[in-house]
């Protein structure tokens, strides 16, 4: 048990993940058997989401200190956010069409999957769910982003009460070590949890899945690694002035645990112990921008959509104009922004932008059967992304110990 405990998070992880596909290979269907480890291990830390934002977003806004100082943060993360989730669109439009990845598509190779109900939600009826009528209710339902536009108000209003607010912010930074502690607890259950994920991953799809759709696939891990690589390394180089390979070791772990949930918000305790922990983000901003970007900024669901609207457009022969183009990439980064941090919320948020530009919704059933492959990566590189842009706007704010972001680069 000491020797087990001994070994690095991030090393049981890898291991896993790896164990995980191998066992799934050698194995086959038979993998999803084990499932259910993996689901149990979903489950815990899907338990944690909502408390851990609130209780984190509301004391890493109030522990600011200042309503100045919280929009000197506040404005930095959010022009990065939307500055990458445009770039990233615009990457996935150029890989779609410089590569044509539909074209040539026989679809009548491909096993179709149960394509997703078109969202009936206007542009206005989605501006009007960001605010929550009801707390408890957007808690009950795992509400991501009206619960955070609570949490955010109810942050700043401790800024304001100043000294009478003072009690009311020592509770909940109780609140927020408390969950910390729990998240550390819930996290020795990775590498199982990771194992039969992948497994079933490996077992249940295989290669043979990937084979009508392979450009596709290719052209997502490509536009991914882009991001991860170009977009995010270029911020942390030119902007942060950090050790880019410090960084990514740094994360290693949330990037890991992200691959294998395919999910934003499962990973959120995990990104944000790597952010306070191995890469020296203050814990205000560490909790303030990495509990807001696992909503609002998804650069690899934005890329995708830009991608995955092409490859539509190109199946079923539809020409698309310049003004398209703006339109979807308007569109592809606000769907990235109401898409929940969640295994395969991309799929939903497809139908808003393909009804903007007449492709078929059936485009959605043929990328359903192998969106879970490309969610992975595309999660990963959400979760990146969060972990950059507060580095970046640490760095730029004084509040990020680069000692130890070095420290992490001398592992």
């Amino acid at each position: 048990m000491k020797t087990w405990f001994a070994i690095p998070l991030w090393q049981r992880v890898i291991g896993a993940l790896v164990l995980g596909i191998l066992t799934g290979w050698l194995w086959g269907p038979g993998a999803e058997s084990i499932k259910i480890i993996g689901d149990v291990f979903v489950a815990f830390i899907k338990m944690l989401v909502v408390p851990l934002i609130f209780f984190s977003l509301v004391a890493g806004v109030a522990s600011i200190g200042d309503l100045r100082k919280l929009g000197s943060v506040g404005w930095r993360a959010m022009l990065l956010f939307v500055v990458t989730g445009q770039l990233a669109v615009w990457l996935g439009l150029g890989l779609g069409t410089w590569l044509t990845p539909g074209e040539g598509v026989d679809t009548a190779a491909i096993t179709l999957g149960t394509p997703p109900e078109a969202s009936p939600l206007t542009w206005r009826e989605m501006v009007l769910g960001m605010i929550p009528q009801s707390p408890v209710k957007v808690m009950a339902d795992v509400n991501v982003l009206p619960l955070i536009v609570f949490s955010l108000l109810i942050g700043v209003g401790i800024l304001m009460a100043r000294e009478e607010g003072a009690p009311v912010l020592g509770v909940f930074e109780s609140g927020s070590v408390v969950m910390q502690k729990v998240t550390a607890v819930v996290m020795e259950l990775t590498p199982f949890g990771v194992f039969a994920l992948m497994a079933w991953v490996a077992g249940t799809l295989g290669l043979d899945a990937l084979a009508a759709l392979g450009k596709l696939v290719f052209l997502n891990y490509l536009g991914c690694l882009i991001i991860i690589a170009a977009i995010y390394g270029g911020m942390l180089k030119l902007i942060a002035r950090v050790p880019v390979i410090g960084f990514f070791r740094g994360m290693v772990d949330a990037m890991a645990v992200s691959y294998s949930t395919a999910s934003s918000n499962a990973t959120l305790p995990v990104t944000l112990r790597c952010a306070e922990r191995n890469l020296g983000v203050s814990n205000s901003v560490a909790s303030f921008i990495i509990s807001l970007g696992a909503t609002i900024n998804m650069n690899g669901t934005a890329m995708y959509l830009g991608l995955a609207t092409l490859f539509g457009a190109q199946v079923f022969g539809v020409s698309l104009s310049w003004g398209d183009y703006g339109m979807i990439a308007l569109l592809g980064t606000l769907g990235a922004v109401g898409a929940a941090g969640i295994p395969g919320a991309g799929l939903i948020m497809m139908a808003l932008v393909f009804s903007a530009v007449n492709v078929p919704l059936e485009t959605i059933a043929f990328v359903a059967g192998v969106d879970r492959i490309m969610d992975m990566m595309r999660t990963t590189t959400n979760i990146t992304g969060d972990a950059a842009v507060a580095v970046t706007v640490a760095s730029m704010t004084g509040e990020l110990d680069k000692a130890e972001l070095a420290s992490a680069d001398d592992v």
